[in-house]
């Protein structure tokens, strides 16, 4: 997929956000990279203070960041469909992670 397609993609999942989480959502950046090296298997990663975890001291900061490795995704993917709900389930993923839920946090409640 072309990279312009696929960042288009990314945005389109913002936006489908509910309101609720768009507004919650400060000084942070979502960004696409190729793929993280020697990671095949990762497909986001968050880094940052997670929202709960920030007190008053919390200012003057390089804003916290979402990845998503588009090659990575693509590989997990055979069609445009799927690449599409992967960057969903991705962002969403990784937001969750912004909010401050654990990993296992955020496999249980994929589960359910």
């Amino acid at each position: 997929m072309e990279r312009e397609k696929f960042i288009e993609l990314v945005r389109e999942a913002l936006d489908g956000l509910p309101a609720i989480f768009r507004k919650k959502m400060h000084n942070i950046e979502v960004v696409v990279e190729e793929e993280p090296v020697g990671q095949e298997s990762l497909l986001g990663l968050y880094q940052g203070v997670p929202f709960r975890h920030r007190g008053v001291w919390y200012g003057n900061v390089l804003p916290d960041r979402i990845t998503l490795f588009k090659r990575n995704i693509e590989r997990v993917s055979h069609t445009e469909d799927e690449i599409k709900d992967w960057v969903r389930r991705v962002l969403i993923h990784e937001i969750g992670h912004y909010f401050g839920f654990s990993e296992a946090d955020l496999r249980r409640l994929d589960d359910q």
